[in-house]
């Protein structure tokens, strides 16, 4: 039987090769993004499929590889894909919620000193051969507000390294978030900007979000609050960032994500933001560490490895979360399905009618979605499988074995 095969894109970790690789999977390097065409046409043939934030998996994509059976993200956020669609279609999904957070929250860390202390505007100054030795604008982050906008991962471990640093914790989160530390959560967003010296943005990438932050916000802060984005790039109207920054209103900024951001390191990049004071811009390398990307590599690649060796689902972000240890000498089918009533005892009769008998079975769900794995005592011959795969329902039917 040919091996697996696994396209990994944007260069991710070497990590993910080894464990893939390890596994008897077929991998299938490539450095950059590639758009929905160039995509199509490399998936063909091909069961996984890694990535990061620059290649969309979208329904046109999904609908034109039928052989893809999970993807993963290397990353925090899967906005790049489309998750709905590619769990109609039996493709699970899978990213690293936690294996970069501590990368993102050192450069935030990094930022806000920077910017509090005007680094980047003595940097250029010298560079330009200015020797302006002055504490003028220039304070310690000791002892001033921190404004976290969305107390997730990454926010609520920043709130615990800047409370640790010295500084003030005020939070804002659209779900009820347990406070850390002594960190006090605002009961609107608007009362957080109104007192925060230092203004940063740690929201998810869904759609609700998009133009979160805009002139009405910026209005809010205080008079030269430092603003800091290394969330999501859609989020904020850099125009009004800009317009604050000119004014002096905002004294400072840090952007690590932009609404259009280029597919391949060389690319030209434009901004609103360029060349102005007190800014510091980065190209989208937040969670860009080796120890982060190494970690993310790890992490993903293990759980694709587990999907296609053992039909593990555990920690996947589209599909019934499932995992069941294997009976020794048994085979297992996977069974993925709408979730409507009687799919469970449908599967079992199946069995029952080829005379298979079912060593361990687990079932999960997940909004229209059940997941039913089952390890049965032997093999399924083609009429059991075509019964199985024929059953209304049936989204994909996996023999692992």
């Amino acid at each position: 039987m040919a091996p697996v095969r696994a396209l990994l894109l944007e260069n991710l970790s070497v990590k993910a090769t080894e464990i893939l690789e390890a596994a008897g999977i077929a991998v299938d390097n490539h450095g950059g993004a590639m758009d929905e065409d160039e995509l199509i046409d490399a998936l063909q043939g091909v069961e996984l499929l890694g990535i990061r934030s620059k290649t969309m998996l979208t329904e046109r994509v999904i609908d034109a590889c039928p052989d893809l059976i999970a993807v993963g993200a290397f990353s925090i956020g899967t906005n790049q894909i489309d998750l709905a669609h590619a769990a109609r279609k039996g493709i699970a999904a899978f990213n690293a919620p936690f294996s970069n957070t501590r990368s993102v929250v050192e450069m935030a860390v990094s930022e806000m000193i920077s910017l509090t202390r005007r680094l980047p505007d003595h940097n250029r100054s010298l560079h330009a051969g200015v020797w302006s030795k002055s504490a003028s604008g220039a304070h310690e982050i000791r002892g001033r507000t921190l404004g976290i906008v969305g107390y997730g991962n990454i926010g609520s471990q920043l709130s615990v390294i800047a409370e640790a640093l010295g500084m003030n914790v005020i939070f804002y989160d659209s779900a009820e978030k347990l406070a850390l530390g002594n960190a006090t959560r605002m009961p609107t967003l608007e009362a957080l900007l109104n007192e925060a010296d230092v203004v940063t943005l740690h929201v998810d990438g869904r759609s609700g979000n998009r133009g979160f932050f805009g002139p009405e916000q910026f209005a809010a802060m205080k008079d030269g609050a430092i603003f800091l984005n290394l969330s999501r790039g859609f989020i904020v109207d850099l125009e009004s960032l800009k317009a604050g920054l000119e004014s002096g209103t905002i004294g400072g900024a840090a952007v690590d994500v932009f609404p259009d951001e280029p597919k391949k390191t060389g690319d030209p990049f434009e901004s609103p933001l360029q060349n102005m004071p007190n800014v510091i811009l980065t190209p989208h390398i937040g969670g860009s560490t080796e120890e982060a990307q190494r970690d993310i590599g790890i992490f993903v690649a293990t759980r694709l490895r587990d999907y296609v060796n053992h039909a593990s689902t555990s920690l996947s972000v589209n599909l019934p979360n499932l995992s069941l240890d294997q009976v020794q000498g048994s085979h297992r089918v996977a069974h993925l399905h709408e979730n409507i009533p009687g799919v469970l005892a449908a599967v079992n009769q199946v069995f029952a009618a080829h005379n298979v008998n079912i060593d361990a079975q687990l079932l999960g769900t997940r909004g229209e979605l059940g997941y039913v794995v089952t390890d049965v005592a032997s093999g399924l011959d083609k009429e059991a499988v075509q019964a199985l795969s024929s059953m209304p329902g049936t989204v994909r039917l996996r023999v692992l074995s």
